[in-house]
């Protein structure tokens, strides 16, 4: 993923360096079949005769020189006509085929462009045409290096030296690959080398840089990148590397401004994309890291590990249904990736589906391996949170539950009121209607049983007054016995008796 990307910055040299190897007044010689770097016959003497090149036209010469300062000053400008250049280089290789510094531009520009088949044919048609272009083999090995062979790389490289013992740009190329191996020492050993044999030898400054770094002696790796830039103030690696050193000194402003020159110098840089990608991630710069995404993926479309961060970045920007759906384009490109079920599962969970969820975090743990995954990993707390809103879900459930049933008693309990006070006032009505046919007598008394019913209730009674009671009176003393009465006179004749009354 973070493999340096070093054949363009050869090519670069090698391109403006074309003037001078290419326009030579040679004649005679012939041209070996193929693209094979053909080691110069020795003479009697042991010595190797000197390269008989043919005679090249005025025409194809005048047709390249413009084509070179085309491209410097598209250089300069900070913009380069890849489709224009590659006409007129052409029109060059087309006025006579025996200019191979034309056939090799037109594979530096198809190997800028990342069309490295076509490159790599036009590489070694140059070879064909002229075997001492060192710059086309030296391409050859760097591709070579960048695709994983650094085996085949070596050989290439060590072939160059065989014919060209001072070449100065193959020790710097082996001087990296003893970096990429480790062998720190031997880098810095043949990088010396190469910059005493050519002191504008920018991939042994390159190479030097990279190994003080590693051994963090920044002071050392700056001092080197700063050499460095006075060969070429555009290279991205010099850019990157001091970066990098930002980085290890806890600078990440400074590292994010170094990064972003290095994309300027080369838009397609992709190492500084994926460090400035990661750093928007951090500060949650969701937007930013999707724009070097999408720079990551016109390099190569079909890198999975791009898709899923751009997956993450669409997350992180809410666009869920964007994210799934390159989610999907991840699966269909590596289903075995463990991260692809963690971020499924981050997006099934927040919509609302949570056994789901937990179902593709297990998947992710078991992918990943219970041995890899330490407690304290993201996943057990996504897991857990998507319990609490099962454990949640189900409560709420039961209170609904609970609620509906008490609404339901309460419907119940409102209903047989509502028929109980319907049934009182009914009974009142119809005994109103009964008391209004069945009127009482006038003189009926209240409360007189004889009353029919239905007859009018009787005026009311003013209230009496309630009369003091009389206080009770002592009784009196029982009377003495009165003495037995005399016997009465006989009447006289005539005269009334008294009835003693």
């Amino acid at each position: 993923m973070n493999r340096q990307i070093l054949a363009a910055a050869v090519a670069a040299l090698a391109l403006a360096g074309c003037v001078t190897t290419s326009t030579g007044n040679n004649t005679g010689g012939s041209r070996p079949a193929g693209g094979q770097r053909v080691q110069q016959p020795v003479n009697a003497n042991g010595e190797q005769p000197t390269e008989v090149v043919p005679q090249i036209s005025s025409k194809a010469k005048l047709i390249f020189d413009d084509a070179l300062k085309a491209y410097e000053a598209q250089k300069k400008g900070g913009k380069i006509d890849y489709p224009g250049l590659e006409k007129r280089f052409r029109a060059a290789a087309d006025a006579d085929p025996n200019l191979a510094e034309a056939t090799y531009n037109l594979g530096v520009l198809a190997d800028r462009q990342g069309k490295t088949r076509e490159a790599v044919s036009l590489y070694k048609e140059a070879l064909a045409k002229k075997p001492t272009l060192r710059q086309a083999a030296e391409n050859l090995g760097v591709i070579a290096q960048n695709n994983g062979d650094e085996a085949g790389a070596t050989r290439i490289y060590t072939d160059i030296l065989n014919n060209y013992p001072d070449d100065a740009g193959s020790r710097a190329r082996l001087a990296e690959i003893a970096r990429r191996k480790g062998e720190l020492d031997r880098a810095i050993e043949l990088s010396r080398e190469a910059l005493f044999r050519d002191p504008k030898t920018l991939q042994a400054y390159k190479t030097m840089m990279q190994v003080y770094y590693e051994q963090k002696q920044f002071s050392m790796a700056r001092l080197i990148a700063l050499r460095a830039t006075k060969l070429d103030d555009s290279d991205p690696e010099i850019f990157y590397t001091l970066g990098l050193i930002n980085l290890a000194e806890k600078d990440p402003t400074k590292a994010r401004a170094q990064f972003k020159k290095a994309v300027e110098a080369r838009p397609d840089f992709l190492p500084a994309h994926y460090r400035l990608c990661q750093m928007a991630f951090e500060k949650e710069d969701y937007m930013g890291a999707e724009e070097h995404l999408r720079k990551i993926l016109q390099s190569n479309g079909k890198n999975a590990d791009a898709l899923l961060n751009l997956g993450v970045a669409y997350k992180g920007m809410g666009q869920l249904d964007k994210a799934m759906a390159t989610y999907d384009e991840v699966q269909k490109l590596n289903a075995d990736m463990p991260e692809l079920y963690l971020n499924r599962g981050i997006i099934i969970g927040l919509k609302g589906d949570p056994e789901k969820a937990i179902t593709l975090f297990k998947t992710y743990i078991a992918r990943k391996g219970e041995s890899g995954l330490g407690m304290d990993h993201p996943v057990h707390v996504l897991i857990t949170e998507q319990e609490e809103v099962i454990k949640k879900r189900e409560e709420d459930k039961r209170i609904q539950a609970e609620a509906a049933k008490m609404e339901e008693e309460m419907k119940k309990m409102e209903a047989a009121a509502a028929e109980e006070e319907r049934k009182k006032k009914e009974e009142e009505f119809q005994k109103a209607k009964q008391d209004a046919k069945n009127p009482p007598p006038p003189d009926a008394k209240a409360g007189d049983p004889k009353a029919g019913k239905g007859t009018a209730a009787p005026a009311k009674e003013e209230p009496k007054k309630e009369e003091p009671k009389p206080e009770a009176k002592k009784p009196p003393p029982a009377p003495a016995p009165a003495a037995a009465p005399a016997a009465p006179a006989p009447a006289k004749k005539g005269e009334e008796p008294d009835d003693g009354l």
